[in-house]
């Protein structure tokens, strides 16, 4: 069955749709809310976020716009978003506060070409090479650890680190590739 229309059974209360829904769109979600860096969280609040976007597009939808699952993505992430700016506290400053893990979009789409699957881990791996030069050993550890999706207190057990010095090794991570990247353009 479609996504759309399953989008549609959803939003007629089929509880069904709502659980096939959620199985599809759970790895999307993950992969954007892991894109970003809330400071003082954790990706499962961004997680939760994004849920709460697929949620309301799976009530904004209608059938005769855009795909389900192109409309699904822009409201995952602008929830997100949403929410990294909220965390800041000023109206702008979250755009210097956070960071794109990737700058492209999503590194894993159904029906993707092979082709474009290497050149995605390429670039992975030009970035991680870019980032290692840059940060220190604990810092892009935590880094790489943290983007692939562990918790705070998952990367301080595997790097018999306290959480607050992994949480301050990210910041500092976050704050030299921030400083780094944007003085190249």
């Amino acid at each position: 069955m479609t996504d759309e229309r399953l989008a549609v059974l959803c939003q007629s209360g089929d509880e069904a749709a709502w659980e096939e829904l959620y199985k599809r769109y759970k790895p999307r979600v993950l992969s954007i809310a892991r894109r970003f860096f809330l400071s003082g969280g954790e990706t499962e609040d961004l997680v939760q976020e994004g849920m709460c976007g697929l949620y309301f597009a799976v009530g904004g939808f209608k059938e005769s716009g855009a795909s389900f699952s192109s409309y699904a993505y822009s409201c995952i992430r602008n929830r997100i978003v949403d929410a990294v700016k909220k965390n800041s506290g000023a109206k702008y400053s979250a755009l210097n506060n956070f960071l794109p893990i990737d700058a492209g979009e999503e590194i894993y789409v159904s029906g993707e070409n092979p082709e474009e699957k290497i050149i995605g881990i390429e670039d992975r791996r030009e970035l991680l090479h870019k980032m290692s030069k840059i940060l220190s050993s604990l810092e892009f550890k935590a880094l790489v650890m943290y983007t692939d999706g562990m918790t705070l207190a998952e990367i301080s057990s595997a790097l018999d680190k306290s959480a607050k010095s992994v949480d301050n090794a990210l910041t500092r991570a976050k704050y030299k590739l921030q400083k780094s990247f944007f003085a190249e353009k």
